[in-house]
């Protein structure tokens, strides 16, 4: 599925590059639910997950039109109070994904007027959990946790205007080399800097 997705993210740029407008910003998450699974070490439970305060930022780029673009982004995330509920061995999770989207209407990122959009994109997210505060427990067992890779598909729609867009968005991810799987909800904020110049400085 992400190679479909990075294969689609190609095209769209290949077909853009003749109009293409360019913008540069951030990408700003707020994780409203987020749930990991990490690599079976038959020791422990390997669940972890986190309803609060779970935060992310990072830049992002987009080319395209006010109607449709090709977005890439990094974040980092982190959740301080993620835990396992199942088996509790220490506090916190932080990941990494970096995702090519396509992005449609609102979401283009580069549109003027206010409109709803829709985006869709993949690709990569690394994740580790139980930051600090391990249990004496776990770690006499022998228990350790890792960053681990997961491939991972995210599904988004919102509402943009002007250099800025809003959306609710939906990640899933996993990784069956090494049993992994993740998944998280939020709300995700986007801010085109060039498109927020324009707009809102009476100089240009």
């Amino acid at each position: 599925m992400v190679r479909v997705v990075l294969l689609l993210l190609f095209i769209g740029g290949v077909l853009t590059t003749s109009t293409a407008q360019f913008g540069y910003g951030i990408s700003a998450k707020t994780g409203l639910y987020e749930r990991w699974s990490n690599p079976e070490d038959g020791i422990s439970s390997r669940s972890s997950g986190s309803a609060l305060i779970n935060l992310g930022v990072g830049p992002k780029a987009w080319v395209g039109n006010s109607s449709f673009s090709v977005s890439l982004e990094a974040t980092a995330n982190v959740a301080p109070f993620a835990f396992s509920i199942g088996e509790f061995k220490g506090l916190g999770a932080a990941s990494f994904p970096v995702l090519a989207r396509l992005n449609f209407g609102g979401l283009s990122g580069l549109n003027k007027k206010g409109t709803v959009g829709i985006s869709i994109g993949g690709g990569l997210q690394w994740t580790r959990t139980e930051l600090f505060g391990i249990t004496s427990k776990f770690e006499q067992q022998g228990g350790q946790r890792e960053l681990y890779k997961s491939f991972v598909g995210e599904v988004a729609a919102g509402f943009g205007m002007s250099g800025f867009s809003g959306y609710l968005y939906i990640r899933y991810g996993q990784n069956n080399d090494v049993g992994v799987k993740m998944f998280s909800i939020g709300i995700g904020y986007d801010f085109n800097v060039p498109t927020l110049k324009v707009m809102t400085d009476p100089e240009f």
